[in-house]
């Protein structure tokens, strides 16, 4: 991506919304992000936007889609680190330390607003709101991380899926891309496997088992969540404090 591709939108029209953000951020943290954002732009399904080991002049905000982070292996095997929502910021890291340890690609169509990775230490000096948004966004993220390492590591197959799928559900919900249960974005199961450290037979067998237990309705290239509750308690898990 480079500043080329960049369109002008006023933050007003920009779809970040405030559910990704501290409660009562308001116009302060609005007007902070038209200040140094540099544009808009589109990515397609399937594209990436941030490559591992690459120098990142710019850090983004998700405005529109889902994304996801992933490593891997010199020999191809690919473990997905998260999955990113509007609101979520994407790059910062590479904004920081100079390059990327992580790809990020778009899984739907996504939709990006654009910072130059120089505004972070003035973002840092000349606005609290907006310092202690980057900030709360942050540790947002680790909670989530937290809880993915702990189904990766100690869950079983059913009680990982089941965690992932309220995740997902919860953060589609909080971001109007869960019309009636669905999950409206491209999921497949290889998704789901490189997520949780499954192989692709083992992921299949447990969508199938939440499926007969009547928690979830698998369907090509996406998910219907029947019964959110039932997930939460399969995984031990309370959700998502703020759906965000």
């Amino acid at each position: 991506m480079d500043e080329g591709s960049l369109d002008d939108m006023a933050c007003e029209s920009c779809p970040l919304g405030n559910t990704a953000w501290p409660p009562q951020s308001g116009e302060s943290l609005e007007a902070e992000i038209e200040r140094y954002k540099l544009g808009e732009m589109q990515l397609a399904a399937g594209a990436c936007l941030l490559l591992e080991g690459a120098a990142a002049p710019h850090f983004y905000a998700v405005t529109r889609g889902v994304g996801f982070r992933h490593k891997s292996l010199t020999d191809g095997r690919r473990q997905v680190l998260g999955f990113v929502f509007p609101g979520d910021l994407v790059g910062v890291q590479g904004a920081l330390l100079g390059r990327m340890q992580h790809s990020v690609d778009a899984l739907s169509d996504v939709g990006l607003a654009a910072f130059d990775r120089g505004c972070l230490p003035r973002l840092f000096e000349t606005s609290s709101t907006a310092g202690f948004a980057v900030a709360w966004r942050a540790a947002k993220d680790e909670c989530i991380q937290d809880e993915t390492l702990l189904s990766v590591g100690r869950r079983t197959a059913l009680e990982s899926a089941a965690y992932l799928l309220a995740l997902l559900h919860q953060r589609a919900c909080a971001t109007g891309l869960a019309p009636k249960g669905r999950l409206a974005f491209p999921l497949t199961q290889q998704h789901l496997a490189d997520t949780l450290g499954l192989s692709i037979v083992h992921t299949n067998r447990t969508l199938k088992r939440l499926s007969q237990m009547r928690l979830i309705a698998w369907q090509d290239r996406g998910c219907v969540i029947l019964d959110e509750a039932g997930l939460l308690e399969l995984a031990g898990w309370t959700g998502l404090d703020d759906r965000t």
